[in-house]
């Protein structure tokens, strides 16, 4: 199956590289842009296979992401942290943020 994805990960942008088409029969690459020569359907499902391996091993990152604080929260925290010298605030960050790591560990 040709896809985005697998063309990507060869290191073809879809911006300047290809476009994609789907008629409702498949995807097929419509127009191929890129200087390099295009692959073939097999080295792109290759592709998209290493893709996809790469991105299920990593989706702990993405599960942390969505349940870590807020970048403004982290700021304020480490503001009172080191300039007004509470450190209840970072304490708790910190808290929170070993309780998301804990949630989703890294394989």
């Amino acid at each position: 199956m040709i896809n985005s994805e697998g063309l990507e990960q060869l290191g073809f942008d879809p911006k300047t590289d290809f476009v994609l088409r789907d008629d409702g029969q498949g995807v097929y690459i419509k127009e191929w842009k890129s200087a390099s020569p295009q692959p073939t359907e097999a080295e792109i499902e290759a592709a998209h296979a290493e893709w996809e391996a790469e991105y299920n091993a990593t989706q702990y990152q993405r599960d942390r992401a969505a349940e870590y604080p807020s970048i403004e929260a982290l700021v304020v925290a480490l503001w009172e942290g080191v300039v007004e010298e509470r450190m209840a605030a970072v304490t708790a960050l910190e808290t929170i943020r070993q309780q998301v790591k804990a949630r989703y560990p890294k394989p």
